[in-house]
């Protein structure tokens, strides 16, 4: 059978002859093996892992952030900001780049590309949206549009950039897969050449009739991809090919989540060894161990993130371990807050700290500055960023009294400089 046949792994075919297009035939069993493509000379490899020099923008005060926004209220794509390291204080630069419903940004190992899924609009008689690749301007902070390709199914939400340099991934929520693109030299994506279609809708809840990639991340050796469905319950696990810009299911394919989680958000330990995955629909935070040599998850404990006794609708959204490796957040939708928890790496303890409200509604993203010591929350509803101090002791969250008008900010960004 045609792999890129809409009827085994898509609604409406969208494959190039260049995919490799991995189709389940039964439950955790996988069709289709590597596939031999050239990618060519273009391939960055190595890029990113030189010494950083800043541009005009990016002094010892200031930290430039790129912000993702959705378009219902009037957003125009991409926004620029600074934070001021010493006080927390934000300041609107302006527009980046003027895109469709830029929902989820990844910036590329050597500071100078943007990658950002999008509304794809070119794409939806295809029934996928897009990812588009973008310059960065090192004085200026402008991005400048390189390229935009298929994301290979409805819905992109996330998007990342493997440790090299070499490969993009992206998830999308309502095709239920994942697809990878090789990076060019100048920035822009090649075509996809790998698409994971995840199957077997956990039916635990009426939002998992059918499988929903969430995210997509590389893992800290950049030897796998994980991917969070919040269909199926489970995260899928990918060998990746950076060479070649390529992704194939791992044996075993998939770690399990309890009925009814939804996973949504992963984040890894800054020691490489765990992972936390953030559980959209039963408002609880899992805690894994990682082996890298073999891509295998196991489960270690499972916290909730809400106080007891809180019983309105609420969703989760994002997490975020802090550079230090000794504190966790992770945002709830409904309940509005951040909760807190302190890790222990030697016991694999996760206590928490209480909640901090997000001061906006829904707080669909946030994210911490590389120095540890502020994080930004996005409110999608709120309109607005917040800021909070971090406590280095207590990892507790302190309102800094700084917050940022932005319509519907979604997706918060940091940009370190320029690799040499």
């Amino acid at each position: 059978m045609n792999p890129c046949d809409s009827r085994s792994c898509f609604d409406t075919p969208r494959c190039s002859s260049a995919a490799v297009v991995f189709c389940p035939t039964r439950r955790r069993r996988w069709r289709g093996g590597a596939l031999a493509v050239s990618i060519g000379l273009g391939l960055c490899l190595g890029l990113g892992l030189g010494p950083v020099s800043t541009g005009a923008d990016a002094a010892e005060d200031v930290q430039r952030m790129y912000i993702g926004t959705f378009m219902d209220t009037g957003s125009k794509g991409i926004y620029q900001v600074n934070l001021d390291r010493e006080s927390g204080a934000l300041e609107l630069v302006g527009v980046a780049a003027e895109v469709d419903r830029p929902g989820f940004l990844a910036v590329h190992p050597n500071g100078r590309f943007l990658y950002s899924v999008t509304g794809g609009q070119a794409f939806r008689d295809q029934g996928a949206g897009g990812v588009a690749a973008f310059a960065i301007d090192a004085d200026s902070g402008e991005l400048t549009l390189l390229n935009e390709v298929s994301s290979q199914g409805r819905g992109p939400c996330h998007v990342s950039v493997d440790p090299t340099g070499s490969t993009v991934m992206v998830a999308n929520y309502g095709g239920g897969n994942v697809a990878s693109y090789p990076i060019q030299e100048d920035g822009s994506l090649g075509e996809a050449v790998s698409v994971g279609q995840h199957e077997g809708p956990s039916e635990a809840t009426d939002r998992q009739r059918a499988p929903h990639a969430h995210s997509i991340y590389p893992s800290p050796g950049g030897r796998f991809a994980v991917s969070a469905d919040l269909g199926t319950d489970e995260v899928w696990i990918y060998r990746l090919n950076p060479a070649e810009g390529a992704m194939e299911p791992n044996d075993p394919p998939v770690a399990s989540l309890a009925p009814g989680a939804g996973p949504r958000h992963l984040a890894f330990h800054p020691d490489g060894q765990r992972l936390f995955a953030l559980n959209e629909l039963n408002g609880t935070l899992t805690l894994f161990s990682w082996d890298e040599e073999r891509g295998v998850l196991e489960e270690i404990r499972t916290v909730p993130t809400l106080p007891l006794g809180f019983d309105e609708p609420n969703t989760t959204a994002e997490v975020v371990v802090h550079p230090s490796g000794r504190f966790v957040y992770a945002t709830n939708r409904g309940h509005d807050s951040v909760a807190m928890f302190a890790y222990n790496p030697a016991t694999d303890e996760l206590a928490a700290l209480g909640h901090e409200s997000t001061r906006g509604g829904h707080p669909r993203n946030f994210n911490i500055d590389p120095s540890g010591q502020w994080l930004i929350v996005a409110n999608r509803d709120g309109g607005n960023l917040v800021v909070y101090g971090i406590d280095p002791q207590s990892g507790r969250l302190e309102f800094s009294g700084h917050e940022l008008e932005i319509p519907q900010p979604v997706c918060v960004t940091f940009w370190n400089g320029v690799a040499d």
